[in-house]
Parts: structure tokens; sequence; C-alpha cells
């Protein structure tokens, strides 16, 4: 059972265009970052909706691991640059490099068997482990991070399920209208 319609992806494109399409979904990721810090979630100072992993998400349905990993990265340092810190930094590579890898195995071996909104959800939740992970290094206790991991898993489950409809929604028109051959 295919839960999921293929896309084409970006393998036999010019550099130029995969350049281009790259760096376009690096501003939209930044632009995201940016807005996103302004909409307040009441249940926990500081908890982001990840906008931007929406983009990831995308990506890995039209790139190469590679040019996926690249974006990432690019993301999170251009992030860390404009408008973050030390410590957001640590937060954000942790989160966005876990939830990078957990949702490209999904994506490329188990999406006939999960729908893009699990995929979605499975990359919330591993975005905000990465995040407890530093937040367990950062304070010397498990502890501590135990303490935000409910919290932290109904948003992962929140923000999962509306980065997941929402990309399910925009893959076919990038589809059919920016990746078109």
């Amino acid at each position: 059972m295919k839960l999921m319609p293929s896309y084409n992806r970006l393998h036999g494109a010019s550099k130029t265009k995969k350049m281009v399409f790259i760096s376009l979904l690096i501003a939209l990721a930044l632009v995201l970052s940016f807005f996103e810090r302004f909409i307040p979630v009441p249940a926990l100072p500081g908890v982001k909706l990840g906008l931007a992993n929406a983009i990831t998400l995308a990506a890995l349905y039209f790139l190469s691991f590679k040019e996926t990993f690249a974006l990432v990265m690019l993301r999170i340092v251009m992030n860390a640059m404009f408008i973050g810190n030390f410590i957001s930094f640590w937060y954000s590579l942790s989160g966005g490099l876990l939830s990078f890898l957990v949702m490209y195995v999904f994506v490329r071996f188990l999406k006939n068997s999960f729908s893009m909104v699990g995929i979605s959800v499975v990359g919330a939740f591993a975005h905000n482990i990465g995040q407890l992970i530093v937040v367990a290094i950062i304070t010397e206790s498990i502890g501590v991070a135990l303490s935000f991991f409910p919290v932290l898993a109904v948003s992962s489950l929140i923000t999962g399920l509306i980065i997941g409809f929402t990309v399910a929604f925009l893959l076919p028109y990038i589809n059919k209208n920016v990746i078109r051959e």
C-alpha cells in the first residue's frame, strides 16, 4: 500500500536550477524562523512551532541527502548568525540534525508505511529529543530534561500535525509548478 504519491526529484536538473531551488528554500526557512519568534506558545516559553522544519520535510522529497543536509546546516548556521545566539545554535543544531536524519530514514525507506503527516510528527518528536539532549548536557541533569518531556511530546504531536498537513498540501503544487522539468 502506497501512502504518498511520488514527486519529481531534481536529480537530472541543472546545477543552477538546484542551487536556485535550494537558495529559495533556505531563504523561506529563514523567514519562517524569524516570524515564528513572534508567535507565542503559552504552554512553554521558548517552544516554537518549527515552521522551518516544513522546508526540511519538503526538501527531502525533491533533493538528495547531501543537498538536504547542506540546506539544513546552512539554515541553522545562518539563523544563528541573524537572530540566534550561542545556546540557541546548539538547540537548533541538535534538534534540526536529529529531525533531518530521522525524517530522511522515514522518507527514503518507510514512506510506504507512514504518511507525510506521520513522518512530520516523528520529525517533530526527534527535534525535541535532540533539544532535550542539549538541555541535559547544559544542566548536567537528565531530570531537568525529562521534566520538559511531557509538554514537548504533546507539542511535537500538535506541531508535527500542522507542519505535516501543510507540507502535504503544498508538495503537489511545488511539484507541478516549481519542479516540473
